[in-house]
């Protein structure tokens, strides 16, 4: 089972590597791991998807938390939140298949952002699920590349009543 794990870290050098040797010492698979600043220079936000049972979680949260720099650890298992995924991906399109390809494309939400003789680049957003898809209907193409980002996310915030 997937769970994502949201890791609040002091933005210093070295405490990627220092999170990532956590889980290396453990042997617990790190599915994705992103890291980006927050609004507060002074701190970034890891998003880790880890994959493992209610244990292996727990695990991996408890000694999340007793890394030096890791300054919250949150555990999204069972809360609503808003999780994306970012992912470029080059396909082959010669000319007469770009309309085809294209509506594809605007089914997913996608943009194209760069074209070629023979193929398209097309960035494309959303839920695992959403960029999964995307691959699986473009495979019949053909894919040169793929690059993603891995999982976002946040919990989601309560909604006020009128």
């Amino acid at each position: 089972m997937k769970h994502i794990i949201s890791a609040l870290v002091e933005n210093k050098p070295g405490v990627l590597a220092h999170v990532a040797g956590m889980f290396a010492a453990r042997a617990f698979n790190i599915d994705s791991l992103v890291v980006g600043r927050t609004e507060d220079p002074k701190l970034s936000r890891m998003t880790i998807v880890v994959i493992g049972d209610d244990k292996v979680l727990e695990q991996v949260r408890k000694q999340l938390a007793k890394v030096v720099p890791v300054v919250k650890v949150q555990d999204f298992a069972g809360q609503p939140i808003v999780a994306r995924d970012l992912m470029l991906i080059t396909i082959s399109a010669p000319p007469e298949k770009r309309p085809e390809i294209m509506s594809l494309i605007d089914m997913f939400r996608g943009k194209v952002v760069d074209i070629a003789q023979k193929s398209l680049t097309v960035e494309v957003s959303g839920p695992e699920s959403k960029i999964e898809a995307l691959i699986n209907v473009c495979r019949p193409y053909g894919i040169k590349s793929v690059a993603r980002t891995g999982t976002i996310a946040m919990p989601r915030q309560a909604k006020t009543e009128p």
